[in-house]
């Protein structure tokens, strides 16, 4: 494998590692302002759970940040 293939390859992988890590924490800070109860009202459109459900989404926006931050770090691994 020459060196010039390995510098494309990491280079191809740059958008997806920043759109993860960019998405990564929004989720993160989405998912703290739903358990502090602060989200934005547009997050909430829809939303027929009044009380209780705000843990949960928080929760599991947290849960997803997390995964991308994650899933990005491996990426950005493997490309180097």
């Amino acid at each position: 494998m020459s060196s010039a293939s390995v510098g494309g390859s990491s280079s191809s992988k740059r958008p997806l590692v920043i759109a993860l890590g960019v998405i990564g924490v929004v989720a993160i800070i989405v998912g703290i302002l739903w358990f502090v109860g602060a989200a934005p009202s547009f997050l909430n459109i829809g939303s027929h759970v009044k009380h209780g459900g705000h843990d949960f989404r928080g929760g599991a926006a947290i849960v997803v940040g997390l995964g991308a931050l994650v899933y990005a770090w491996f990426v950005n691994k493997k490309s180097r």
